[in-house]
């Protein structure tokens, strides 16, 4: 694809993501009341052991059974809370990253029906399956978990640097003076992260796109015994893949034993200088147990972000490989003139029409003028590559012409919606293809919602009835995909049925 290889900033890219949020803003305030409630229950228990751990030191007589029992019931009652915040996180919170991610599955292949010829011509069918499938399924996860670990960690780190600086601000400013260090580690392994989770989210597609062209063709594998040729090919893919995700591992090894040490080097300072602060009086020992259990409260924290860090970032590659499809430009628009093309005659007529594709300069077809009357038939000959199916091409606005115009019934094509236009075309392709299906659907498809009765007329009409009776079903026979399980005479004639048909019939018909 022409920009599979560009990179959105990870700004830009959360900025065209929130959109999708909108239309789950209750469900995702919701969600962020629960991650915060889930949060207050971690925070409030090193709390109360403080508050047990000073009476204990300074007042053993106050810690009353009753004064027991009420914190424990608040603790409780909390984590009862907790539970239920959880359950809704679990379950509601996923469903809305699955709505999320429908509604732009549902996007992106809305988009892809607009894209040109020219887009495909350049674009493999894996790669397009790999970003709609697997892509997205990356982005479930991080849709619904991102809003929630950034806010806990939030809240815990301010918490705590404000809880801590009650006790004792300098030990405070001491432990989180490690939190600068861990957040430039973390920016530069987020960088490898996301290239190397590019190039593997990429390599997907081109093992899809290998398989389904092996599994596609696997008639003519056979036909030539060149099994283990595809066998080799599907191998080589497969092991760069390994090496991808092999990468990948590694990266995320260093990021996990950077942390570590880090979170080690925090848990020393907190207990080297705590030492020193006891020993001088300046720290009591249930603000030392505060600390302790703060430092555990915020490392968890950043353990979770770190875990998190590699479904951000997948997240991050999926949105950013779906932008890429989002933002391949739809080369042929209706006019904001356009009109329906209605009362067709069939008159034909190109007018010095010049063509060339993309953006290749050699032209295809230069200063094309032909006129073709209601009702004349017309056979294109030459050799390969000369551009008769090009010129067929141009008729519907597969592609639009470089130069001239082309007119039916005198109105520039330009101006006539597309959907009006291609209805009124009769088309049988040179590649013979069937959607898998019965056979009543695929004729049917060139009239949605046509009765069989109709459908057996068109049959009829076509010469393709008997043939079809003699099926096992009948007119329910499944075809197979790209209708392998009918004759080469059998999908042409059943092709020619899906584009032309008694009600169907076209004004005039391109054969290529």
């Amino acid at each position: 694809m022409e920009n599979e290889t560009r990179s959105l900033p990870t700004g830009t890219l959360i900025r065209r993501f929130l959109p999708y949020f909108r239309k789950h803003t209750k469900t995702v305030v919701f969600d962020l009341l629960c991650a915060l409630l889930t949060t207050v229950c971690e925070l409030v228990l090193p709390m109360i052991v403080s508050e047990i751990t000073h009476r204990g030191e300074t007042d053993p007589a106050s810690l009353t059974w009753q004064f027991v029992l009420m914190l424990g019931g608040v603790y409780i009652l909390l984590r009862v809370i907790d539970a239920a915040a959880n359950y809704f996180m679990q379950s509601v919170g996923h469903i809305m990253g699955s709505r999320m991610e429908t509604d732009m599955r549902g996007d992106l292949f809305h988009h892809l029906q607009k894209l040109s010829f020219g887009f495909y011509s350049d674009a493999k069918v894996g790669q397009i399956m790999a970003r709609i499938t697997s892509d997205l399924f990356q982005v479930t996860e991080f849709a619904h978990h991102c809003p929630e670990e950034f806010l806990i960690a939030g809240v815990k780190i301010i918490v705590s640097f404000a809880v801590l600086c009650t006790k004792n601000i300098p030990l405070t400013l001491l432990m989180f003076a490690v939190l600068p260090f861990m957040l430039i580690f973390a920016r530069h392994f987020n960088s490898k992260m996301r290239r190397i989770f590019k190039e593997r989210n990429k390599q997907v597609g081109e093992i899809n796109a290998q398989v389904e062209d092996s599994l596609l063709g696997i008639r003519v594998v056979k036909s030539f015994a060149n099994e283990a040729i595809e066998e080799e090919k599907f191998r080589a893919g497969n092991l760069k893949f390994l090496d991808l995700k092999a990468d990948s591992y590694r990266v995320m090894a260093q990021f996990g034993t950077s942390n570590r040490i880090f979170d080690g080097l925090m848990y020393i300072v907190i207990v080297m200088a705590g030492a020193i602060l006891i020993g001088r009086e300046q720290l009591s020992l249930a603000d030392f147990t505060a600390y302790l259990l703060y430092a555990t409260v915020l490392l968890n924290s950043i353990r979770r972000i770190v875990e998190f860090t590699e479904q951000f970032q997948q997240g991050m590659t999926g949105i950013d490989r779906f932008f890429e499809v989002l933002d391949a430009p739809i080369d042929i628009l209706d006019a904001p003139d356009a009109k329906a093309l209605t009362d067709v005659r069939g008159e034909v007529t190109f007018d010095n029409v010049s063509f060339h594709y993309g953006d290749d300069d050699a032209e295809v077809l230069h200063g094309l003028n032909l006129h073709v009357t209601p009702g004349q038939s017309i056979a294109l000959v030459g050799p390969s590559g000369a551009g008769k199916t090009t010129l067929c091409n141009l008729l519907p606005r597969f592609y639009d012409v470089t130069g001239g115009r082309i007119l039916i019934d005198g109105q520039d094509i330009r101006h006539l919606t597309q959907k009006s236009l291609r209805e009124a075309i009769g088309v049988v392709q040179q590649d013979v293809y069937l959607f898998a299906g019965t056979v009543y659907e695929n004729i049917a498809y060139g009239k949605p919602g046509a009765t069989l009765e109709e459908v057996i007329e068109a049959a009829k009409l076509a010469g393709a009835h008997d043939f079809i009776t003699a099926l096992p079903d009948g007119y329910d026979t499944y075809t197979g995909e790209r209708g392998v399980r009918l004759s080469g005479g059998q999908k042409a004639e059943s092709i020619f049925l899906l584009r032309v048909t008694p009600d169907f019939l076209r004004p005039f018909m391109k054969v290529e």
